[in-house]
């Protein structure tokens, strides 16, 4: 194999990357990490190596970057010039695996007919994600490829958890709650096994808050239940999608005289959530540097809406003793996890305000009956353990 792979995040306008070494003993070592946005638009590729000095920060005109391939042949070109050796394996993040998919698995052409199946039901992300497998094919027909599912770490929920009141056909056609973010919550229990072992045996909830938001309980360490369900639309308000609401309201939308199919799905995707509900942005930045009064109430309602699923997810858990922040969102924004621990205090939760605005490790005071953590994730790092082990790499 060699010792060097490659992991691969395609989203509808950047592909994130990553490259790791195989280090003795299987251990992985992260050589560079960067990411080629604003494909079709304004192309740019960032990249640092493994100690933050910074690689590559180039533009491209677009007519060279206007599709994910054209993308990824540029980060290929990239590569190519950075590396010592070929890349022999590429690990992708796969948002939807559907009901059969609990676990990563090589690429193979009947695997990836199952995940095109799948695209109605993650159509504003699926279909990045294959169109970058395709691309990795296209330039390398020999290197094997290994999709890591967002789904699969949920596929243990409690049937309760999984199922939708309606009757047990549509359930057994796979309409049911699959839960997303799932790499990323992997991630942070892995993390907890280490960091703090006796909180990663208890009652955790994790709340992944970034331009896309989900909470998960977790019980030992394995989901109980998500906020996310069927489509990546439910749950918490998220950057441009609305999170759960009636399903009365769509009804309405889509009535007499009202909007069309597309035009509600272009509202629930892309004119909904903080940026909808602001009218300013779908960044949580701006609007906590905005001084408009519906960017507040923006902020207001995330914070709101969390400390409400945490509430939900703490009865779930039967308790809570741990709460951990995650992901863009939960990683910076301060003001936010004060928000939702001042409004969960309730649960026992009390806030350490100097380590919060410094974003340490632990954010809750010694005394505080939930501990608070702040934990950066790493999907990559996830993605390229999972492709070490379905490929026998290690």
């Amino acid at each position: 194999m060699g010792d060097s792979m490659l992991v691969l995040n395609a989203g509808s306008s950047s592909v994130k990357f990553s490259t790791y070494r195989l280090a003795p003993a299987g251990a992985l070592a992260r050589n560079l990490r960067g990411e080629l946005e604003g494909i079709g638009t304004r192309p740019h590729l960032r990249a640092a190596d493994a100690e933050g000095r910074v690689v590559a920060d180039a533009a491209y005109p677009v007519a060279d970057v206007s599709t994910r391939a054209q993308a990824i042949q540029r980060l290929s070109d990239f590569l190519q010039g950075q590396q010592a050796t070929g890349i022999h394996a590429v690990g992708h993040r796969v948002v939807h695996g559907g009901p059969q998919h609990a676990a990563p698995a090589e690429v193979t052409p009947g695997l990836l007919e199952e995940l095109q199946a799948l695209v109605p039901w993650a159509p504003l992300h699926q279909p990045a994600c294959l169109d970058g497998i395709r691309a990795i094919a296209a330039l390398d027909p020999g290197v094997r490829q290994v999709a890591c599912f967002d789904t699969a770490f949920h596929q243990r929920m409690p049937e309760l958890a999984q199922r939708f009141a309606l009757p047990d056909s549509f359930y057994q056609q796979g309409v049911r709650r699959y839960g997303f973010h799932g790499l990323s919550y992997e991630y942070v229990a892995s993390h907890l096994a280490e960091a703090a072992p006796r909180l990663a045996q208890g009652r955790v909830v994790v709340a992944h808050l970034g331009n896309g938001a989900s909470m998960c309980a977790l019980q030992a360490g394995h989901s109980v239940d998500t906020t996310m369900g069927f489509s990546v639309l439910d749950g918490l308000p998220m950057g441009t999608r609305c999170g759960a609401i009636d399903p009365g309201v769509l009804l309405y939308l889509l009535g007499p005289g009202g909007k069309s199919l597309k035009d509600v799905d272009q509202l629930l995707y892309y004119g909904a959530g903080l940026k909808g509900l602001s009218g300013v942005s779908s960044d949580m930045r701006d609007l906590l540097g905005s001084e408009a009064p519906l960017a507040h109430l923006a902020v207001d309602y995330f914070a709101y809406r969390v400390a409400r699923e945490l509430g939900a997810l703490s009865a779930v858990l039967g308790g809570l003793d741990g709460l951990v922040f995650t992901a863009g969102i939960g990683e910076h924004a301060v003001a936010v996890r004060a928000a939702v621990v001042q409004r969960s205090a309730w649960l026992g939760l009390v806030l350490d305000e100097d380590a919060n605005a410094h974003s340490a490790p632990r954010i809750s005071t010694a005394d505080s009956a939930v501990e608070v953590r702040v934990v950066p994730t790493d999907e990559e790092l996830v993605i390229a353990r999972h492709t070490v082990a379905v490929l026998g790499l290690g």
